[in-house]
């Protein structure tokens, strides 16, 4: 995040008090600027140019600010230009902004062909990703990619690119950045996406991009008595979280998506709908957390009942099924199992809606339990799932099994939690011609009478 210079820290907070601006919202006002200033460095924007403002905006939009969030913003930012635009008082403050700006890059009033074919390139990888039925977390990651990437070639031109700029840019990631190799594959991918669905270039240009090689990795897994030691130090609903993701092998943003009417306790099953790869599956609901599941859901119930009270908007549903379907986000069998304590307010309708409980929520509670039980091991929320895979491995359970309880598609993934168990290895070879025999000695003896 980028610091605010103390200079130019001052200046505003005095202009902040010229303009009648309570002293209270001073910090957010510096919040904003802040914000401003960092995206502008991040994306190489002039800051002192106020054509940076509607992308900044577009931003705020982009991360569901509401409309007085985002008018606070352009406000705040409005008193920036304001300041660092009037020469005979404030002409020091205008250098001290101009090291991270680059002024070499400042972007002009207008939009130039290139930045305009940028923008096209995003608007059609967002449709892309859409028409695929990807996750919102896959645009995300390979817009991140494409906006790194344009920023290397200095906004080259997008028919321009040929398959040297990955094969450079690479080569920079590599060898100056020294990424990991998952790290560099990731970012290929993103590129070759490009190329090949919104470039629409020819696979000759990809001729010759090498994938970087994985080193082998073993999983890290806990012991129960590691598992038990954490869960004394997590609190309602986060005990309950964890749990599932050890107890049923869940991912973290399966456990956190998953409905009441996922669960069936008549069958004692745990649907996960829309998994990794789109995929369905079931697994078998712990015994040892039923009565915990079931005190949730009278949670749920009750906080269902205020939220209808109060007129809330529903949960927020999945692809079209509230338009098909616009009266069941207030159904209860299709209230998260682990709700958002507020509500979310839609900035293009201002509709009240709730989310399920965040992610960053729960990782942050497990840090501070892990490091409460002075485990020594790099626990995170998915190292539970590594452990149940392989206690059940342990437990001599059949790998295919486990395979289709995790959700692997291959059952080479599955395989890697061979390594995590300990293996007993007979030395002494023998014939399988005496096992034969053994066996049928042994049942022999059985089937004589006594």
């Amino acid at each position: 995040m980028f610091h605010i210079p103390e200079q130019l820290k001052s200046g505003y907070t005095r202009l902040l008090q010229q303009r009648d601006i309570p002293q209270h919202s001073h910090n957010t006002y510096l919040k904003w600027l802040r914000f401003y200033l960092d995206f502008c460095n991040k994306y190489h924007h002039a800051a002192v140019h106020r054509s940076a403002l509607p992308l900044f905006t577009k931003k705020l939009h982009e991360k569901n600010q509401t409309s007085s969030q985002q008018k606070q913003a352009s406000h705040a930012i409005n008193i920036y230009y304001a300041m660092v635009n009037k020469d005979p008082i404030h002409g020091k403050l205008k250098q001290a902004v101009i090291p991270y700006k680059k002024a070499a890059e400042k972007l002009p009033d207008t939009l130039t062909p290139e930045k305009a074919a940028w923008e096209q390139i995003y608007t059609d990888l967002d449709a892309a990703i859409k028409v695929r039925h990807y996750s919102p977390k896959t645009y995300k990651t390979y817009a991140g990619w494409t906006r790194k990437f344009q920023v290397f070639t200095n906004q080259k031109a997008p028919e321009t690119l040929i398959g040297q700029d990955i094969k450079a840019y690479l080569n920079h990631l590599a060898v100056k950045q020294r990424v990991a190799a998952s790290t560099q594959n990731q970012a290929l991918n993103a590129l070759v996406f490009l190329f090949r669905h919104i470039l629409k270039k020819h696979p000759a240009h990809l001729d010759g991009i090498v994938w970087a090689k994985r080193r082998p990795y073993i999983p890290v897994v806990l012991s129960r008595e590691e598992f038990d030691a954490i869960l004394q130090h997590l609190s309602d609903p986060y005990d309950l979280v964890v749990k599932l993701l050890y107890g049923c092998g869940l991912r973290l943003f399966e456990c956190l998506q998953l409905r009441i009417c996922h669960l069936n306790f008549d069958a004692m099953i745990l649907t996960i709908h829309d998994g990794k790869g789109q995929k369905d599956r079931t697994v078998p609901l712990p015994e040892l957390i039923l009565s915990e599941l079931k005190n949730q859901l009278g949670r749920v119930y009750n906080l269902h009942k205020k939220d209808l009270a109060s007129g809330y908007d529903g949960v927020f549903m999945f692809a079209a099924f509230e338009k098909k379907s616009p009266n069941a986000s207030k159904e209860f069998i299709w209230q998260w199992l682990f709700p958002a304590k507020a509500l979310t307010v839609v900035p293009e309708t201002d509709a009240r809606k709730r989310y399920h409980l965040h992610s960053t929520h729960v990782q942050k509670a497990l840090r501070k339990a892990v490091y409460k039980a002075k485990i020594t091991k790099r626990a995170t929320s998915h190292t539970f799932r590594h452990s149940f895979a392989s206690h059940l491995l342990q437990a001599n359970y059949d790998i295919r099994t486990i395979q289709e309880l995790m959700g692997h598609s291959d059952l080479r993934t599955t395989m890697k939690y061979t390594h995590t168990v300990k293996s007993k290895t007979i030395k002494e070879v023998r014939s399988p011609l005496d096992f034969s025999r053994e066996f049928s000695l042994s049942s022999d003896n059985t089937t004589k009478d006594p």
